[in-house]
């Protein structure tokens, strides 16, 4: 009896660098080895997934990726940018890419070189990045009247009428989808500008603390879909059967979390073990 007591005495009084070791190692391993934890992709991803699907590949107008967030969500975000370019890639979708973020032009530079590298894509035949324009609002609606005159050139300084891809675009009609992937309230912008004003096609990325907000948008038809945070670009990984950093985010959010229940789940039962423990010795 005394054994276990003293069991459930070191459980009580454990040190917490031993619980922050146990979470730091649920945190790193499964990025060191993946366990494929199941994921069930919801409608809302799926409902961009399936638009994308149903492009007609070489023939489909370009897609307009704005990505609209800073470093500090990387982690969320940048999944997402790498899953959804990957997929157009795949399918040989042109793309666009461009930010209204000040801090997002290294991020577009990185992912689009990363995944243009990655599937032999060339730049300005198969993607252009625009680089980073500021005045959002403007921008938005410059785009639904004249693209060219919105980024007169691309990020290298070659004017936009001179390259290939680009000849054809010129407003929201020209291209396929918008798709926002942001850490603030950009998507309002979006719809605001784009979407209730030129009638844009619409989709977004966002974080997960975000991502309950822009649900309305759903229901009234001015999103085809959403993802929200590392869950939704795991979702949207798993949709493609290109598992990645997204689904190895999950891997490691879930095994976190059940070892952080396991400390609480033991250490209530030790606290109840010990007061009725006491309340008999007490008695006695």
């Amino acid at each position: 009896m005394e054994k276990k007591n003293n069991v459930w005495d070191k459980l009580m009084s454990i040190d917490r660098r031993i619980v922050f070791l146990f979470i730091a190692l649920s945190v790193v391993l499964p990025f060191i080895f993946p366990m494929n934890l199941p994921i069930q992709p919801t409608k809302e991803s799926k409902a961009i997934y399936d638009f994308i699907e149903a492009l007609p590949n070489e023939q489909a107008k370009p897609l307009l990726i704005s990505m609209d967030y800073d470093p500090s969500t990387l982690p969320e975000l940048d999944p997402m940018s790498y899953a959804l370019i990957k997929h157009c890639f795949s399918r040989n979708i042109k793309v666009m890419v461009m930010t209204l973020h000040p801090a997002g032009k290294g991020i577009i530079d990185r992912i689009i070189s990363d995944c243009a590298e990655e599937y032999n894509k060339i730049e300005g035949t198969d993607y252009v990045n625009l680089g980073f324009k500021p005045g959002y609002s403007a921008v938005m609606m410059q785009i639904g009247q004249e693209l060219h005159s919105a980024f007169p050139s691309d990020h290298r300084g070659i004017p936009i009428g001179d390259i290939q891809m680009m000849k054809d675009i010129h407003t929201y009609n020209d291209i396929s989808l918008v798709f926002c992937i942001a850490a603030a309230g950009f998507p309002d912008s979006w719809i605001l500008f784009a979407v209730s004003r030129y009638n844009a096609k619409f989709s977004m990325g966002v974080t997960a603390v975000m991502a309950t907000d822009y649900y309305p948008y759903l229901s009234t038809g001015q999103s085809i879909g959403i993802l929200g945070g590392l869950k939704g670009a795991a979702e949207y990984e798993t949709l493609t059967g290109k598992p990645s950093d997204g689904c190895a985010g999950m891997d490691s959010q879930s095994i976190s979390h059940l070892v952080i229940i396991a400390f609480i789940v033991l250490g209530n039962i030790s606290y109840f073990i010990l007061e009725r423990r006491k309340k008999k010795s007490f008695q006695s």
